[in-house]
């Protein structure tokens, strides 16, 4: 079954940033705020995020904290939101998802730059085909709306 709906596929696509929560080593949890692209995949839609390069504390994003967390505890969550003084459009989506890597060679890959270049001009200029991306499977979708 499709976890993801065209109704949350619409809202995401409208959303230009999510936060990214993955469990730490010691329980707690840790949020990040990334980019994103939804993907058709085979079992419904998945959710890209890369490990681009702006500056980070790790050079190499394998050592990243979201990365060490999502491959010892890839159950995830991602939370996507509409803010506006007008309260009657506020809206969000929460996403739990399995997460894993997607190495440059996987199949998916070059599919995940092409959504991920296509969505933010900034990736247009960076080698994201040279690093890994962030590939959460929906497990679960909740969201609300005011409207």
């Amino acid at each position: 079954m499709t976890v993801l709906q065209p109704h949350h596929t619409a809202f995401l696509n409208t959303a230009r940033r999510a936060v990214l929560g993955t469990v730490a080593a010691d329980g707690a949890p840790r949020l990040v705020p990334v980019c994103f692209a939804v993907m058709d995949a085979a079992g419904g839609p998945i959710i890209v995020s890369p490990l681009d390069e702006k500056p980070k504390r790790a050079a190499d994003p394998h050592a990243l904290a979201r990365v060490r967390d999502l491959e010892a505890r890839p159950r995830v969550s991602l939370l996507a939101d509409r803010w506006e003084e007008d309260w009657a459009r506020l809206a969000w989506i929460r996403i739990d998802a399995a997460a894993s890597l997607m190495e440059p060679g996987d199949p998916q890959h070059a599919e995940a730059v092409t959504a991920l270049r296509a969505r933010y001009a900034p990736y247009r200029t960076q080698r994201l085909e040279a690093r890994p991306i962030i590939r959460l499977e929906p497990i679960r979708a909740v969201s609300w709306s005011a409207a």
